[in-house]
């Protein structure tokens, strides 16, 4: 079943994203994950089977194989359990969908690079250093940076997010939850890019959003899915150009093969790109999980 809105749902909306659709149950809120896509800040018309049940699947994974580390904001993903009717919702909702508990969320991304790839590279290229730290000289692209880094950007609610120093994090939310986010951040990605390696994924990069639930700090949002990190075919790693991706780099990397200035209206998407995207999201599924989507 593919999902482009959640129009079937009579109860109201209070914010819809590129892709994530989220509605208020009181003390608890419900993600749901469309099938749509966007690219460049642009969603397309065309939708990705299976892409919602993925990104909520593998978001399910994650924050239960983390919990050790840090708490996160799921309540259940069990679709007879929600409250408020939405459980006769079932056939649309199941694994697409997550109760989470309501945070107060923090005003930060929360970035940590491994290997040099995407702003990293092109802040690298012009002075050398990713995040403000210096970096050894004659690095390429793909390659390992001599430790994982964390780099954090402002959250825009418009427009691309814009990367900060550590000390402007400290600057803008606190030294006690800008040393918080950082080390829980790190721990995340060593613990997770650690087993990706034993399913010969490489995590190159990722990102989390972090709130506070009774004061308590609170992984929340999506975690370690393909369209808010970098996996590499470890198989296939060859640092000096881009590496075998499993997101939406795919779809990027044909775009930039067209005549578009990457503003809306977006380019119709060919059978043959969409079903290609598809099965990059559906491989990461398994590879990480051991399970077929």
């Amino acid at each position: 079943m593919l999902i482009k809105d959640t129009d079937f749902i009579d109860q109201p909306m209070l914010s819809k994203g590129k892709v994530r659709n989220i509605y208020d149950l009181g003390d608890s809120l419900l993600l749901v994950v469309t099938d749509r896509i966007s690219a460049f800040d642009v969603i397309f018309d065309e939708l990705i089977p299976d892409k919602g049940r993925v990104l909520s699947s593998i978001s399910e994974f994650w924050f239960d194989f983390t919990k050790d580390i840090i708490p996160n904001h799921v309540i259940t993903t069990d679709v007879s359990k929600y409250p408020m009717g939405f459980d006769k919702y079932k056939e649309e909702l199941q694994g697409r969908s997550m109760l989470v508990k309501k945070a107060k969320m923090l005003p930060a991304e929360c970035i940590v690079r491994g290997y040099l790839e995407g702003s990293a590279l092109k802040e690298y290229k012009a002075s050398g250093t990713v995040g403000g730290i210096k970096m050894p000289e004659g690095m390429v692209q793909g390659d390992k940076l001599p430790e994982p880094l964390f780099t954090p950007s402002t959250k825009a609610d418009e427009g691309h997010d814009i990367n900060i120093t550590y000390e402007q994090l400290v600057d803008l939310i606190g030294e006690a939850d800008a040393s918080a986010l950082r080390d829980a951040s790190l721990a995340l990605y060593k613990k997770v890019s650690e087993y990706a390696l034993t399913k010969g994924l490489i995590l190159a990069d990722t990102k989390f959003e972090f709130g506070k639930i009774d004061g308590v700090l609170t992984v929340c949002d999506e975690m370690f899915t393909p369209d808010s990190s970098r996996f590499w075919d470890a198989a296939e790693y060859e640092p000096g150009h881009a590496q075998k991706s499993f997101d939406k780099q795919f779809l990027r990397e044909w775009l930039e093969t067209l005549d578009w200035d990457k503003t809306y209206p977006a380019p119709h998407l060919p059978q043959e790109i969409i079903d290609k995207t598809a099965e990059k999201y559906r491989e990461c599924y398994s590879r990480i999980t051991g399970k077929e989507i």
